[in-house]
């Protein structure tokens, strides 16, 4: 074995897979889109068959640019997009729906009920979640209500639950494993994460048969193995976490108090803590960051809903950019003298403040605003909101020494410099772009190269992370903290309870 590790990267809008090296090094890479479907508004739905094909599909591009043969790979690590539902046949392995995905928000008026019977608390106290559309219960309860069937079926241990990671592994492995990890579980609604196991009074205020659950797993063990039909050799899968905490392993944020943050589509911050289970007073979301060797280590977790996809509008909405990369440039132009504000509540905001209703809007504009202003404005909006989080995750985790916090940052909107000499400016902090920018599937690749004895032990890992560059504060205090109450106001204008 050469130490080759194959890494699935399942993503919201395509599939990924990489072939990294013994060295940590890309060697091979393959991607593929594949379609979104939106049924109704607010809906938002994935075949399953799609996902699957896309995903085999990726993963022999990439061993064939890397040049290697699949019996050259140790291991196959797993990451996804976290929190999307899928509902297969057991016998048949055929999905019984499309899959639910992350974002739909069809079940905002069964949380709204739950949440009038005084459940939210019960949720959050166990599994360390809020009751949103979001996450995943309410949408495995949505299918066996409204699937003509289902519920018995579920009930007669017909029907198998699963986020993608077990989707993948069930196709994988020929059916012969059901199975998921604490990271993936954290995110359903249905797993204490005191306990570490799927809880009976949740399961039953959901009304969901705990006949249709995985077995969960830590992030790495062993997942089985892929069968030879698939990719040429069989290959075990000893890896696997959700996208948000992959990265955070990518990005070696193993030490308590470490933070990392995620610019993709949306915006994902988590804060180690450690082996502290925190309890949030600001609406964060406690979760599990990763559990090795049976040991649990959790975080803080902020979501901001539009990060990248803010730039998108600018692209396809304004069509004031033709590509992302644009924006930096722009912003750089923009008249300083202009203090304009984009509260991009396009579907409502998150973390803090969790208000669906709320919608977006500009503030600040003059006969002299332009497309450089919005564009400044849409990319500090990115920056402001990351601030919201972290000032958040400090003030629910009392940890010494904030003064020396490092934002670690990946994900495709890291690569304007721009945009992050503004989050360090806006955060008063250090802001460390590694080498390698593919850190969630860095991340899966890890668990599975270290657990096949292939790859480096955690501590050995840590220390080769690499910096590409640090970004440093510049702004004058008086000024941020102007621009900061400034974008606080514009934000208190858009909420929907005010």
């Amino acid at each position: 074995m050469g130490g080759y590790i194959l890494a699935i990267d399942q993503g919201t809008t395509s599939s990924r897979a990489i072939i990294f090296d013994g060295d940590q090094k890309i060697a091979g890479v393959g991607q593929k889109e594949f379609p979104q479907h939106f049924p109704k508004s607010g809906w938002v739905e994935h075949e399953l068959e799609d996902i699957w094909q896309s995903v085999a599909a990726t993963c022999r591009a990439a061993i064939a640019d890397a040049g290697i043969a699949a019996s050259d790979i140790a291991a196959i690590g797993i990451t996804n997009q976290r929190e999307t539902v899928a509902l297969w046949d057991r016998a048949t392995g055929e999905p019984v729906h499309r899959a639910i995905v992350w974002q739909d928000r069809r079940t905002a008026d069964f949380c709204d009920d739950l949440k009038a019977k005084g459940h939210e608390a019960e949720f959050t106290a166990k599994t360390g979640l809020l009751l949103d559309p979001y996450f995943s219960g309410t949408k495995i309860a949505w299918l066996l209500d409204n699937v003509d069937g289902l519920r018995a079926r579920a009930e007669a241990g017909e029907i198998a639950f699963g986020t993608i990671d077990t989707f993948l592994i069930w196709r994988l492995t020929g059916g012969a494993r059901h199975v998921t990890d604490a990271t993936n579980a954290a995110r359903t609604l249905i797993f204490n994460i005191d306990e570490e196991n799927w809880d009976e009074e949740l399961l039953s205020i959901l009304r969901i048969p705990r006949a249709i659950l995985p077995e969960v797993l830590d992030c790495a063990a062993d997942f089985g193995t892929a069968t030879a039909d698939i990719l040429g050799a069989e290959i075990p899968v000893y890896g696997v976490a959700g996208d948000q905490q992959a990265a955070t392993i990518g990005q070696a944020c193993f030490e308590p108090g470490m933070f990392k943050s995620t610019y993709g589509t949306g915006c994902f911050a988590l804060l180690n803590t450690g082996t502290d289970r925190v309890a949030s007073k600001n609406r964060m979301l406690t979760t599990i960051a990763y559990r090795l060797n049976g040991e649990t280590t959790y975080a803080l977790e902020g979501s901001i809903f539009m990060a990248g996809a803010s730039v998108q509008w600018l692209r396809d909405g304004l069509g004031i950019i033709e590509s992302a990369a644009e924006s930096g440039a722009m912003a750089e132009k923009a008249d300083p003298e202009q203090d304009v504000y984009l509260v991009p509540a396009f579907v409502g905001l998150g973390a803090p403040h969790w208000d669906a209703n709320a919608r977006g809007a500009l503030f600040g504009l003059t006969r002299g605003t332009g497309p450089n202003e919005i564009a400044k404005a849409t990319l500090e909006a990115v920056c402001y909101q990351t601030r919201d989080l972290l000032e958040a995750m400090h003030d629910d985790w009392d940890a010494p020494d904030h003064a020396s916090t490092t934002l670690r940052v990946d994900g495709g909107m890291v690569v304007s410099d721009w945009t992050m000499q503004c989050l360090a400016d806006i955060l008063d902090a250090p802001v460390d772009r590694p080498k390698v920018l593919e850190t969630t599937a860095l991340g899966a690749a890890w668990l599975a190269g270290s657990y096949a004895g292939v790859w480096p032990d955690r501590a050995e890992f840590a220390e080769s992370w690499a910096l590409e560059r640090q970004f440093a504060p510049k702004m004058a205090k008086d000024e941020r903290s102007r621009k900061y109450a400034g974008w606080k106001d514009a934000v208190g204008r858009t909420l929907s309870s005010r």
